[in-house]
């Protein structure tokens, strides 16, 4: 299967794809007489399975170690378990930073009158470090 189609059958564009054999997060596909990449069923799976991760909050970091568990058959439920309650925890953490600044901006925003004035309280405010 040529990249094309792969990226068509993932939701990945070719040049994501490219870029995740080059940093060595999938293997390379072997290359057919013509030079074009070739793609198996089993690289099909694992860009899936990268995308979904992906989706999932994992970095690409976190993505090599659930692939390497992906791959591994001798591997342990309790070790996959113990990276995604690690990234529980992440999300969580970057959930509460976001909550944080959404009720910053909203209070800035509350002080602002938004009309025709040059005066405006959110400037001062983030002026002020």
């Amino acid at each position: 299967m040529n990249i094309s189609k792969v990226a068509k059958a993932t939701g990945l564009t070719a040049k994501t794809i490219r870029y995740y054999e080059s940093i060595g997060l999938i293997k390379a596909p072997v290359r057919s007489d013509n030079g074009y990449r070739s793609y198996t069923e089993g690289s099909l799976r694992e860009l899936r399975f990268v995308k979904r991760a992906r989706e999932t909050g994992f970095n690409l970091e976190e993505c090599q170690e659930l692939l390497a568990l992906y791959r591994n058959e001798h591997r342990t439920s309790a070790q996959v378990k113990k990276l995604a309650q690690e990234k529980i925890v992440d999300l969580r953490a970057r959930i509460s930073g976001l909550q944080a600044m959404l009720s910053s901006l909203e209070g800035l925003v509350c002080c602002c009158h938004g009309d025709e004035n040059p005066e405006c309280p959110i400037l001062d405010e983030l002026e002020k470090g």
